[in-house]
């Protein structure tokens, strides 16, 4: 009988999940539900994405996630399948694609504390002291006392390593610690297991207030957004919640006001500081149709801003859940350390085991010292540091990358990045800012003045791109374009129009030639501005020509710096352009980049699978739409864009801000997190095999071991927090 049941897919925030052990126990537990199709468990994130077939509810999963220890503090519904209806529907709910409603969820605000394993941590600490303090004036009692003070502590983790044996994993953490102190009490060191589970409590809690950090990095950028916005509607303007505002609506932002949502202005202009979103020190003056993001800081002018975007939808909101989602992705260094640690734990007991039994059955070692040395290796095997020792840095490189505009989806991207060995740019939009913009202007019959005056006259009112350019040269100098009359656009050619009672026209070199003779001073000009890559225009009064203005699209500020620093990276640069050759080349020549022109996108895919097979490793960038078969071919596809949706969901990664010397900074956060997750396995292992050795020679016993573990799962996740602090600007 077929199952009619819809498929849910739901993603829940866990509290007090800090660890790679927390995470296995939840996928193992869950994966065993009736109707759990797949999970997917980010411990940086503190995230888990159930997809299941209706059978296992929600009571059911929560009350599975509850008693492994854990609690759910929010609920996110992010899409519902059904069986008769197409696979691209999605449910109806108030924010479109996702439905959230949350439980209780203080704890993401709570200080150490007042959470669940502050609150244990200390109970452990308080009972440890009073044991401590009976022991001394009652020495009689001393064991009990130090007996029901280790319960304190252990009660809940014991229960916690049943639970999370009867859901299939066996070789937990808490039951490793549990099995030790048990067989510490055992051989008559109760006081040594106290303290134990008081020092594995310690390091519970550092590890949850290290995830916890790690989280808030990139959850801050929410809060970048104001709660309020100054809705205008009928001439009337009022103060309303940001989160409700709806697409299309007018908002007026005030000087110094911070930006309630993405938005293109409709009047006014400022200086807006971006600093907060992009980490862009210096101010970009914007004014009307320029687009401006939710979180940045309105400077000197009153705006009026039509939304694009809504709460949920912002550039903001986009970054921080594509970043979750990217954190939910394991890199194939994680996924080969995941695979290890499946068969290390075992091996640890096993170990451990043979260390308690094999000496005193087969040399007449002592039965309590050998199982005392047992106990202690198995609390310096567990791995939790070694698993945790990727995902953390991962994490935290996502996280620094995403508030500078770096987007890059995943652990298997960020490590691929720091190997490309060639760098392949589009032009247009990419390596250039896409806009052309005036360069030249050159007066022959008249003033330079004039001629630039003319022309602003004829393109006023036209959107094409070069009309932009003049008519933008034009503001910046100030200068007003007279009116015109009988104007007449002339197909192919130019424009025609009575400027102050003068037929002006203004069109390319060609269509000129056709009404007066260029002299052979007037040609060489042209021809050297053509070979500098500019398109030239010319402006001709009374059948006289005036003058000449050259406009290019010229490179981005700082590709050139971008460019070199990817070159003294080791890594090669090419521009891939459908561009004409002798424009490609002009600006190749200007930023000093290897140039291949006038190429379809079926050429830009074959010249970069060509490079693969030669043995490079291939970064393509492009502007995520007509490169989109050479990105895919990539192995890894960067989209240049301004946070749009194209930029965002196309490619591997995206420089959101559109700068070139990005690429370069993508690279060095990936080589740098590698080298972080070196060391970081360095330490992990590095310290067990200290206190192994010292165990085995009795130099050291329970608790050094304990913090063998737990110390070193702090050292690396503090080493993996680094990175947060050192993304290079």
């Amino acid at each position: 009988m077929t199952d009619t049941a819809q498929t849910a897919k739901v993603r829940l925030r866990v509290e007090g999940m800090d660890c790679a052990s927390c995470a296995t126990k939840i996928e193992n537990a869950l994966h065993r539900m009736p109707g759990v199709s797949d999970v997917v468990v980010s411990v940086p994130a503190g995230t888990v994405t159930i997809t299941h077939g209706g059978r296992a509810g929600d009571d059911s999963i929560r009350e599975q996630i509850s008693d492994l220890g854990y609690r759910v503090t929010a609920r996110e519904e992010i899409g519902v399948k059904h069986p008769n209806h197409d696979q691209g529907e999605r449910t109806s709910s108030t924010q479109d694609e996702t439905d959230t409603h949350i439980h209780g969820n203080a704890a993401a605000g709570q200080p150490w504390w007042q959470t669940r394993k502050g609150i244990l941590t200390i109970a452990s600490g308080l009972a440890l002291a009073i044991a401590y303090l009976i022991g001394k004036f009652i020495p009689a009692t001393e064991r009990w006392a130090f007996l029901l003070a280790m319960m304190v502590g252990l009660i809940p983790i014991a229960r916690r390593a049943i639970s999370a044996a009867r859901a299939g994993t066996p070789f937990s953490i808490e039951m490793l610690m549990s099995v030790a102190a048990v067989g510490a009490v055992i051989i008559g060191a109760t006081e040594e297991a106290a303290t134990v589970v008081f020092l594995f409590l310690i390091g519970e809690l550092l590890e949850g207030v290290a995830a916890s950090r790690a989280r808030a990095s990139i959850q801050n950028l929410t809060k970048l957004v104001p709660k309020t916005a100054r809705l205008e509607e009928n001439g009337q303007v009022s103060e309303i919640q940001a989160d409700t505002l709806a697409v299309g609506a007018t908002i007026q932002i005030r000087p110094g006001d911070r930006i309630p949502a993405d938005g293109v202005i409709l009047s006014g202009e400022s200086a807006i500081d971006e600093a907060p979103v992009t980490g862009e020190s210096t101010p970009v003056r914007k004014g009307p149709d320029e687009n401006l993001f939710a979180g940045t800081v309105n400077g000197d002018g009153l705006l009026r801003v039509r939304v694009t975007a809504a709460a949920a939808d912002n550039t903001i909101a986009r970054v921080v859940r594509l970043v979750e989602e990217a954190q939910e992705s394991k890199a194939p260094t994680e996924r080969f350390i995941d695979r290890f640690s499946r068969f290390y734990t075992p091996g640890v007991v096993a170990v451990a085991a043979l260390v308690a039994v094999v000496p005193p059955l087969l040399f007449g070692g002592a039965w309590s010292a050998w199982i005392y040395k047992g106990l202690a290796i198995l609390l310096i095997g567990c791995p939790c540091a070694l698993v945790i020792s990727t995902p953390a840095a991962i994490a935290a490189s996502l996280s620094a990358g995403a508030r500078r505009g770096l987007l890059l989806k995943g652990g298997a991207v960020l490590e691929q990045i720091g190997k490309i060995t060639v760098a392949c740019f589009d032009k247009t939009g990419t390596l250039t800012a896409g806009k052309p913009q005036v360069t030249d202007i050159i007066g022959f019959a008249c003033r330079e003045v004039d001629v630039l005056r003319f022309a602003a006259a004829l393109e006023s009112g036209s959107s094409h791109p070069l009309a932009t350019a003049i008519l933008a040269k034009a503001n910046e100098q100030q200068i007003s374009a007279p009116p015109t009359s009988d104007s007449k656009a002339i197909g192919g050619k130019g424009i025609r129009a009575t400027v102050e009672g003068q037929q002006i026209f203004l069109g390319s070199p060609k269509a000129v030639a056709e009404l007066s003779p260029l002299t052979a001073e007037q040609e060489a000009k042209i021809a050297a501005l053509n070979d500098e890559g500019k398109t030239v225009s010319i402006v001709v009064v009374e059948n006289e020509i005036a003058g000449a203005i050259a406009m290019r699209d010229e490179p981005r500020p700082d590709a050139l710096k971008g460019l070199k620093l990817l070159r003294d990276g080791g890594i090669r640069t090419i521009m891939l352009t459908g561009d004409n050759r002798r424009t490609a080349n002009a600006v190749g020549k200007q930023l000093g980049i290897d140039v291949e022109a006038e190429l379809l996108p079926e050429d830009k895919q074959r010249i970069v699978g060509k490079l693969k097979e030669a043995g490079w490793s291939v970064a393509k960038i492009g502007d995520g739409i007509n490169d989109a078969p050479a990105l895919a071919a990539a192995d890894v596809g960067i989209a240049m864009g301004g946070g749009t949706d194209v930029a965002l969901e196309t490619a591997d990664a995206a420089v959101l801000h559109g700068r070139v010397s990005d690429v370069a900074a993508m690279v060095d956060l990936s080589r740098r997190t590698m080298v972080n997750i070196r060391q970081n396995i360095a330490v992990a292992l590095g310290l067990k095999a200290v206190f192994l050795v010292t165990t085995v020679i009795d130099l050291t016993g329970l608790w050094p071991a304990i913090l063998a573990d737990t110390g070193a799962t702090v050292l690396v996740t503090l080493n993996a927090l680094r990175l947060l602090q050192t993304a290079k600007n």
